[in-house]
């Protein structure tokens, strides 16, 4: 079988395959705090909210997952299978998913289809700053998990240039690309089941180190 390409070295401007990509330096650049700004202004805290005191949590933080999208990437990578299990049932935030989709430079309507939710209810959902339950909201949770994954391999890299490689935008183009070690399939297109999810998210993290299962 034949082995995908690896993740381009992290530089300014590249597009290319590399060996692995590098370190990051403590500063995640302007792009993360960019994001962050950006996070706090879609998912404010309802007035009635802001002064509750840390053993008075949010409904949306109730289960221990955070609202913004920086937050559930950093909250799966330790999350215990009981908290995962909790945030299946929750579900994602719909404002949440369009902002993943623009992260990895995806139309929106495509993220929805890959995601199994029509159209027009994950922009009703948005409006009414609601969340994407069921198998679609399990398959968002998946999506955040490989964009976790993908970071990974950008901070675990020695590269000086890694700070400005941008992880999301990469896996949104590798989500859609064929690859060989799936049978020619989109990673995009298995994200609709369990089974298919832990099949992209093995292949994802063999990149990093170049075993292909």
């Amino acid at each position: 079988m034949s082995k995908p390409a690896k993740p381009p070295t992290p530089a300014k401007g590249a597009a290319e395959a590399s060996a692995k990509p590098a370190k990051a330096a403590p500063s995640r650049g302007r792009r993360e705090a960019a994001r962050s700004v950006r996070d706090a202004a879609a998912y404010p805290l309802p007035t009635s909210k802001r002064s509750l005191s840390v053993k008075e949590p949010l409904a949306a933080e109730a289960y221990g997952a955070p609202a913004t999208l920086n937050g559930y990437v950093a909250y799966l990578r330790t999350a215990t299978p009981l908290q995962r299990v909790e945030a299946e049932r929750e579900g994602v935030p719909a404002r949440m998913v369009k902002h993943m989709a623009s992260d990895m430079d995806l139309p929106a309507v495509r993220m929805f289809d890959i995601l199994g939710i029509a159209k027009a209810t994950a922009e009703a959902k948005a409006a009414q700053q609601a969340r994407i339950t069921g198998a679609s909201g399990q398959a968002a949770l998946g999506l955040i998990h490989l964009l976790g994954i993908a970071r990974d391999i950008v901070d675990d890299s020695t590269d000086p240039a890694a700070p400005d490689f941008d992880a999301a935008r990469w896996l949104g183009h590798w989500i859609e690309q064929p690859q060989a070690a799936l049978g020619g399939q989109r990673p995009a297109d298995l994200l609709d089941t369990p089974t298919g999810l832990s099949v992209v998210a093995r292949l994802l993290g063999a990149l990093a180190s170049g075993a292909y299962q």
